[in-house]
């Protein structure tokens, strides 16, 4: 399983998982920030967790491609340097795909709660 399929896997409801997520894609960027490919770069944009390394991602990186913006758009609040705000939106982003699974999970449980 590559290592993007692996953070997508992790981003679940439970509690457990999320610190997995952060600490995968930080592992990835300290790794590989001195010399990283295209899809790197990108794979941090959509996936670090953690506001420190976003603003300095952005700063290094001279900002995020514009369609990277509109996927995540927290990714301005990188730019700002606003390192607060960013933390919030990131407990924020956290919250929703936490929920988007509880959602995908919860008619399956049922189906299998009712299976004979």
């Amino acid at each position: 399983m590559s290592l993007p399929d692996l953070v997508q896997a992790k981003k679940t409801q439970r509690d457990k998982d999320w610190p997995m997520v952060r600490r995968l894609v930080e592992v990835n960027y300290f790794a590989n920030r001195e010399n990283p490919t295209q899809e790197q770069v990108r794979f941090w944009f959509l996936e670090l967790r953690t506001p420190e390394l976003l603003i300095e991602l952005v700063l290094e990186r001279g900002g995020s491609p514009p369609q990277l913006f509109r996927k995540r758009p927290l990714l301005r609040l990188a730019q700002a340097k606003n390192e607060s705000l960013l933390a919030d939106a990131l407990l924020e982003e956290e919250k929703r795909e936490r929920a988007a699974d509880r959602q995908y999970w919860t008619p399956l449980k049922k189906e299998l709660e009712n299976a004979p």
